[in-house]
């Protein structure tokens, strides 16, 4: 080798690039062990030293990228090693070499995925230069790189990094077209969500994604499955109810282990704790987090005078899936009950009753649950629905929900509502006082 690239160096500039490009199949196509070294002494001369100038490198080693993604070299390890043992070798002229360095970093970057090493693909392709101003990358070129970073960062359970990459592909996601890409685009949405703890809206997504004819059968019903899961963990109220329903009626989730939670939930039965542990072991590690409880409400919690020893200690739920299963048992209660006491809840919800106090609190506060506090007889009275909020549109019939969708009701017609609403409570408070002689009614005269 050395003495070839001595006679290669005394040649004229326009014969060298020729000479040195015929050394690599000859270097590749040895013995695997010497090949490392070989080609470490060839780049050498033409990289490190620049025997033959910029032009002869640039074409020595776009041949040595292209053998190398044909597979000339058939050892799994001698190949990847080549490769890194390239990169590290341009790293420092890689202004020069940035495109060879950049279908380099593609290659390795499929042999780390094959090897389930992630966030090491996921590192490689990071390193690529999408944004130089020495080559144009087109748009879906830079979005089909995104999507593949997203994906392997997922896929390594690093949301937060995930997150910064998606939404630099969500800014060209309107230049894509093409159908593979796109639906690879929709799953990093519900994976995000559903790793952000935005679980209704990882439901919606994962359970539109599940419908998709071009996606496998096995993957889809993954995808079904993981729609009901988030279902189950989004916080109670009519948004989710409404997300229930759609799982519910969808025929295929009566094969999944997971249906008699999702039947339960959507009918409003109370879950019993063998349940919640059976579907516990169905989720991941980021469904099982840890939730913290504020000041105001660790002091709310303990507030009550009246423990007798017997009640709970718990101050409130400790992971996602307790908050979720003790606002939905309170939810179905609401059905089951006109009324309750704090101590009463706190023993069906396993909370102190200054803690269930504060979960009916927040739910009543958030348009989440109909009903009102009694604190001086420490009473929760829970309100059915009414004729006249289910004509308003909103949402379960429980009045102003934040982010209810719009029901596309004229908007004359919901005000004619509010003015028959109104002018009816009016009545009602007069009767009121009429009853309980705090006014009366002077008759009318002609």
């Amino acid at each position: 080798m050395d003495a070839k690239l001595a006679q290669f160096a005394a040649l004229n500039q326009k014969d060298k690039a020729p000479a040195y490009t015929s050394l690599v199949p000859e270097v590749l196509t040895q013995p695997p062990p010497s090949i490392p070294n070989d080609v470490r002494t060839l780049l050498d001369a033409v990289v490190v030293r620049d025997v033959g100038g910029i032009v002869v490198a640039r074409t020595v080693l776009s041949e040595l990228v292209k053998l190398l993604g044909e597979g000339t070299i058939k050892d799994h390890d001698i190949r990847r090693r080549v490769i890194e043992e390239t990169l590290e070798t341009i790293q420092p002229r890689l202004v020069s070499y940035e495109e060879q360095a950049n279908n380099l970093r593609f290659q390795l970057a499929d042999i780390l995925e094959d090897e389930e090493d992630w966030s090491g693909a996921a590192r490689v392709l990071m390193g690529i230069s999408l944004d130089s101003g020495q080559r144009t990358t087109g748009d879906a070129d830079k979005f089909k790189v995104y999507v593949r970073i997203v994906r392997l960062l997922l896929e390594e359970e690093d949301s937060v990094q995930a997150e910064t990459y998606y939404n630099r592909a969500a800014l060209l996601v309107h230049s894509i077209s093409e159908r593979e890409i796109l639906l690879q685009f929709k799953l990093c949405q519900a994976r995000i969500s559903d790793y952000s703890r935005k679980f209704l809206e990882a439901a919606s997504r994962y359970h539109e994604l599940s419908y998709v004819g071009e996606i496998d059968e096995e993957e889809r019903r993954h995808m079904l499955s993981a729609a009901v899961t988030c279902a189950v963990l989004a916080p109670a109220g009519p948004n989710r109810s409404r997300v229930l329903a759609s799982l519910y009626r969808d025929e295929r989730t009566a094969e999944l282990p997971t249906y008699n939670v999702l039947s339960k939930m959507f009918l409003d039965h109370i879950l019993r704790p063998a349940e919640i542990k059976e579907f516990e072991r169905t989720l991941k590690p980021h469904q099982l987090a840890k939730i913290a409880i504020s000041s105001n409400d660790k002091l709310a919690s303990v507030s009550h005078d009246d423990d007798d020893g017997t009640t709970s200690t718990r101050t409130g739920p400790s992971t996602v899936l307790d908050r979720a299963v003790m606002e939905h048992n309170l939810l179905a209660s609401s059905n089951i009950y006109n009324n309750i006491t704090f101590r009463g809840l706190g023993a069906l919800l396993d909370l102190t009753p200054g803690a269930a106090e504060t979960m009916a609190r927040k739910m009543i506060e958030q348009g989440r649950l109909r009903g009102h506090i009694d604190q001086v007889d420490k009473l929760i009275w829970f309100e059915g629905k009414k004729e006249e909020d289910d004509a308003q549109g909103k949402a379960g019939g429980l009045g102003d929900v934040e982010e209810a969708e719009d029901t596309g009701s004229p908007f004359t017609k919901r005000w004619d509502n509010q003015i028959r609403l109104t002018a009816a409570h009016v009545e009602s408070i007069v009767q009121n006082l009429t009853e309980k002689g705090l006014v009366s009614l002077m008759p009318l005269t002609a």
